[in-house]
């Protein structure tokens, strides 16, 4: 559905995008991750025609969005970051002009519109000037715009950004009802969010791609850094004796089960093997007759391989 090809983006001052190549499969929800600055929205609008490649191409529903521009944008619907509405129109009738511009025919229009409204939930604000809207709202205008032509692929920018709460679980319940029609590309600041609707990510860092694949493929890439005991809370002497493990960090204890168990994460200094440390762990125990009931590494989160791969970590220490 989405073929892109050693993009490129140049200002003349600052390259937003950097030969990014990735491919979208039909049906897939892929999420579009990286920090601010990353190039994410640049690469966005050169999918949807909004701004040219210095170098590339891109393809959608196998369109080249040059040279076969209108179409490229028939197949997809567009959500922006900010969406630029029309204050002085109501929301329906904003709607009716963006079907009319996108061809939808005529005697569909009513029943486009209606549908947009309902799947977008602002139907309650179909008569409403869009000025009067709360930022929420006018998110969800954007949304209804994006589906009001029913295109195959819809490319989302911060979809439930000045959402609350509420309207984010709608929104996600949304995007995984709208995943049975249509292929989505999803670019989102919150992990939780790409957790709970995405089959995929792509990771882009200073324009570049820096990981890809599904949320299993990209946990794996981050080498587990600590190790989970969880042994009987009368062998109080747990603690102190992995603090003097060779290759811990640190240790941090918690109480479980009204005081019975106390679970235990030991961190591992850089270099040190996860498993290195947790055989390492369970030596010291068993020779001083601790009784073991678990021991684990801990999975590495979403959130963690996003740092690594974005150099977060790094930066933060600098």
């Amino acid at each position: 559905m989405i073929v892109a090809e050693e993009l490129t983006k140049d200002y003349g001052t600052v390259v937003a995008v950097r030969s990014l190549s990735f491919q979208v499969g039909r049906g897939e929800v892929v999420g579009f991750l990286g920090p601010n600055g990353a190039g994410k929205s640049t690469t966005l609008r050169m999918l949807a025609g909004f701004l040219g490649p210095t170098s590339g191409r891109a393809r959608i529903n196998g369109f080249d969005v040059l040279d076969d521009s209108i179409r490229a944008r028939r197949s997809l619907g567009y959500m922006p970051e900010s969406s630029p509405l029309y204050g002085e129109l109501r929301v329906r009738e904003y709607l009716e002009f963006r079907a009319a511009l996108k061809q939808v025919p005529g005697r569909e229009r009513r029943r486009a519109v209606d549908r947009a409204l309902s799947l977008a939930a602002v139907a309650d604000m179909a008569e409403v000037l869009v000025r009067h809207l709360s930022k929420g709202y006018r998110q969800r205008v954007g949304l209804a715009d994006a589906l009001v032509a029913s295109p195959p692929l819809l490319i989302l920018d911060e979809p439930t950004a000045g959402l609350d709460p509420n309207q984010i679980r709608e929104v996600r319940k949304l995007v995984r009802a709208l995943a049975e029609e249509h292929t989505l590309l999803l670019s989102t600041h919150i992990l939780p969010e790409v957790e709970s609707v995405c089959s995929r990510a792509l990771v882009i860092h200073r324009g570049r791609l820096v990981a890809q694949g599904t949320l299993d493929e990209l946990r794996a890439q981050r080498r587990a850094r600590s190790v989970q005991l969880v042994v009987r809370a009368a062998a109080g002497r747990a603690k102190s004796l992995l603090e003097r493990v060779e290759g811990a960090a640190a240790v941090r204890e918690r109480a479980l089960e009204g005081g019975e168990l106390v679970r235990l994460v030991v961190d591992a200094v850089s270099g040190v093997d996860a498993g290195e440390l947790a055989e390492r762990a369970l030596l010291a125990l068993h020779e001083a007759s601790v009784p073991v009931r678990e021991a684990r590494p801990v999975t590495a989160t979403l959130e963690d391989v996003f740092a690594e791969l974005t150099g977060a970590e790094r930066e933060a220490a600098a």
